[in-house]
Order: C-alpha cells, then structure tokens, then sequence
C-alpha cells in the first residue's frame, strides 16, 4: 500500500495556498468601471504618445512653416485685389460689395451646417469610445476568469485522457499495461473534484457572472438590439444555455460514473474467484469508448470553441483529443517513475516505461500532424471568417502561439525519437515536464484571445490558477492511490504484465 508523504502532501496545501491567493487577488485586482479602464489605458499609452509626440513635433514644425507661408501668401493676393479695387468703377465696387454680401449670407448657413457635422462626428466618436472601453473593460475583467477557466480544463480534462487510456487498454485486452492500472486509478480521481469545480464555472458563465461566451449574453440574439449578430443568431439553436449546461451535466455525469465502475470492479477483482469483474470493465471499456468518441467531440464544441462562436473546424475535437490525451499519458509516465523512486511498483521495468514513452513520442507528432492541417489548409484558403483565428494569435499572442510548436513538438521529436532516450528516467521527465507546460500553453491559446483579446500576459492570475489546480490534483491524486494495493492481485493479464520485457 502507498502511503502519501507528508512532504508532498504539505507542498500541495502550499500550492492550493497560495494559488488561492493569486487567484483573488487577480479578481479583486481587475477593473470595476469604465474609469478604471480609461486610466489604465492612458497609464500604458502614456510611454507611447509621449514616443507618438516626439516622432510628430518635426511635421509640426513644418505645418507651421507652411501655415505661415500661406498667410503670407494670402495676404499678398489681398494687398493685390485691394489695389485693383482702388483703380476700377464704382459700379463695380458696388457689385464686389454685393457679390461679397451674397457670399457672407451664403457662407452663415454652411457654417451651421458643417458645425452640425463636427457635432455629430463627436458623438459618434465618443459612443465608439465608450464602446471601447466597455470591450476592454470586460476583457480585463474576464482575465481572471479565463486564467481560472484554462487551468481548470486543463488538469479535469489530464484525467479524462487517462481514463480513456485506462478504457483502451482494457478494450484491447493490453498484457503489458495491467501493472500500471492503478495508477491510472488514482489519477482519473481527480475527474470528480475537477468536474464539480468546472460545472460551476460553466453555470457562473450562464448566469452571467462573467463574459467568457459572448454568444450568452441575450442580445445577441434580439434582432431590435444594436448587438444583435447575425451568424449567432443562425447558431441559437445549438448555443443555447438551457442546451450547453445540460449537455455538459450529461457529459460530466456519465464520464464520473463510468471512472466509478472501473475502480469497483478493479478492486472488486482483487478478492473475486473469477474473472467476473474484468469482464465487466471489458465491456464497460467499450461502450465508454464509443461514447467517449462523441462527448469528446460536442465538450470541444462547447467549452472551447464556442468561446469564439464566429470560427470552428471540423478538426478541432480532434486537435483538443490529442493535446490532453498526450498529458494524460505524460502524467501516468511521470507518477510511475516518481513511484518507482520512492521504492514502489517494483515489477515496472524499463520496457513499461518505453512504451509509455513511445505514446508520448507518438501523440505529440498526432497533435502537430493536426495543428499543421488545420493551420495550413485555413491559413491557405484565406476565408475571412475562418482566418481570422489564426491572424488574432499571430498578431497578439506570436510568443505562446509559436512557442507551443517547439515545446510540443520540435523537442519532443529531438528528444525521445531516440529508442535508449525512452529508458531514461530523466530523459522522459524532462521531455514531460516540457510537453505538460506546452500543452497548457496550447490551452491558453485556444481560450485567451476570443476572451481577454491583447489584454493578455502571464500574471499573478494564472500563475495562481495554476499553482490551486496543479495542488489539488497532487492532493487527490494522491491521496486515492492510498485506498488500495498499487499492483492489482487477480488480474487475469498481471503475470504478463510483470514480466513484460523486450
């Protein structure tokens, strides 16, 4: 039996510690009103048009150069008609003053006129200001909502691609994996405490709490409303909050039930005379499976792509399968070398570890295979609607959207291609660690820019969601592989299990 040491259970108390703490300091830290917004946004334009002045002060030199020059200009002409005044008829002086009254009187009325212009033009300038500000103002103040929500995702759904790992492994009836089911156990035991943590981050959405789906705010479906949106209003059907939050219960719901099941009969198969219990998580394995397969697909839909409801892509359930199957996988290698450290799971050999290393190396060039055909094909397309994602994160986010290529990627691919690599402990942490922050980093991308916008950078906010999330999921990780024998007894495929070798 493993025992949870004090250490590591202090550090992630430490952790949730002081992740709470950024976390309300990132929400009582963001703006409340239109003012805050406008002072802070002339705090940090200030550098800038002081920069702005100084690069305009020699064009001002020379409008006012040309000003003068103008007068001077006009002024001559004036001295000239005057002197040609002077030599004419006083019947045409008479007509001069005529013409110039006529003109006076029809000069009265165009000056009103342009007034009114000048005048409207203000007030349409400052409604769009104010617009404006209102838009940055509920960026800043999704910030750190979106922090929380991104670190939430992410570790909930680390658990989700263990247990369908876990449900694979099972359906293909694996002789090499059973040794590590535990661990995967108490890995997806984070998958209850996740859900209900993010289920009500989703309700706060619905009632409005917050404005991380714009599509929820009701007038953008009323057509008598200045925010009415067409292409919403088309989607109603689907992004509908009566509609999204069900389905996310159902969701939610039948995954928790399904990890409930397995451990049952997992641990119900350690005392049974039979193989009863495999037998059920085997066809328990394959109905999640193929309801894994569309559940997958419409959360993606719902709790990551609709942040954005004006683009989608036929691949991104895919795209978001891989990147948190792989930090699934990652996650089970690391907990199963940190064990195996701490004189635990004896029988895990460096063969285990290869082939877990193999699916990191494996999914990791899955999710870039997907990342370059969905970028290629609608960046090459160039469909406005559809372009525009990439443009937003290439233009606001060029670090991170870039960045997460070498991290989930490039090394990767340098790193563990080499079949020795695999079987090095600190070879696969290293790569782990490194494929664990690049996907969340692609989870920040997916979620910051329909969000927050350019009012982005890595605060005290999402360090503090980080650290909460990362804490708890240690505590409960944890804490579960505590409730039984880390290496199943009466597995029918255990034996094989332990001495796998190759």
């Amino acid at each position: 039996m493993y025992t949870f040491s004090s250490k590591l259970k202090t550090f992630s108390f430490i952790l949730m510690a002081l992740g709470v703490v950024g976390i309300v300091f990132g929400f009582l830290n963001a703006p409340k009103t239109i003012e805050d917004v406008e002072k802070l946004l002339a705090d940090s334009h200030h550098g800038h048009e002081v920069a702005h002045v100084e690069k305009i002060a020699p064009q001002a030199v020379d409008t006012h150069i040309v000003a003068d020059t103008v007068n001077v200009a006009v002024a001559h002409v004036a001295d000239s008609t005057h002197v040609e005044t002077n030599n004419t008829t006083v019947d045409s002086t008479v007509h001069v003053e005529d013409t110039t009254a006529v003109v006076a009187v029809a000069e009265s009325p165009a000056h009103t006129d342009n007034h009114k212009t000048h005048s409207k033009a203000d007030a349409h300038y400052q409604d769009d200001h104010k617009a404006h500000l209102e838009h940055v103002l509920h960026q800043l103040q999704n910030k750190p909502w979106a922090a929380l929500y991104v670190a939430c995702i992410f570790f909930m759904l680390i658990s989700v691609g263990v247990l369908a790992f876990y449900a694979i492994q099972y359906a293909a009836q694996a002789g090499w994996s059973p040794i590590l089911f535990r661990v995967m156990e108490g890995i997806t035991a984070y998958l209850l405490p996740g859900s209900i943590i993010f289920f009500l981050l989703l309700v706060a959405a619905g009632m409005h709490w917050n404005h991380l789906f714009v599509w929820m705010d009701p007038e953008v479906v009323n057509p008598e409303s200045v925010k009415f949106d067409k292409l919403i209003f088309l989607k109603k059907g689907w992004l509908s909050v009566g509609r999204f939050l069900g389905t996310a219960a159902v969701i939610l719901i039948v995954w928790n039930y399904v990890r409930f099941k397995f451990v049952k009969n997992s641990i119900a198969q350690d005392a049974a005379e039979d193989n009863a219990p495999y037998k059920r998580n085997f066809k328990l394995a394959a109905f999640f499976l193929v309801f894994f397969i569309v559940s997958e697909s419409i959360m993606s839909w719902d709790w990551i792509m609709s942040v954005d409801p004006h683009w989608y892509s036929t691949l991104f359930g895919w795209y978001v399968f891989a990147s948190f199957f792989v930090s699934g996988i990652t996650v089970i290698a690391m907990i199963t070398l940190y064990l195996k450290s701490k004189g635990y799971l004896e029988h895990v050999n460096t063969s285990h570890i290869h082939d877990l290393a193999k699916f990191m190396f494996g999914i990791s060039i899955f999710w870039t295979y997907l990342w370059f055909s969905q970028f290629m094909l609608i960046w090459y397309s160039n469909i406005p609607e559809e372009v525009t994602y990439f443009v937003t994160r290439i233009e606001h986010y060029k670090l991170p959207f870039f960045g997460m290529l070498v991290l989930n990627f490039i090394f990767p691919l340098l790193i563990l291609i080499n079949t020795d690599f695999k079987r090095l402990t600190w070879i696969v942490v290293m790569a782990g660690i490194v494929i664990l922050f690049g996907h969340y980093i692609d989870f920040f991308n997916m979620i910051m820019p329909a969000t927050v916008g350019d009012q982005w950078f890595i605060g005290i906010p999402e360090i503090g969601a980080l650290m909460f999330f990362l804490g708890l999921f240690i505590f409960v990780v944890f804490s579960a592989l505590t409730k039984a024998p880390l290496v199943p007894k009466r597995n029918p495929l255990i034996e094989e299990s332990k001495h796998f070798h190759y």
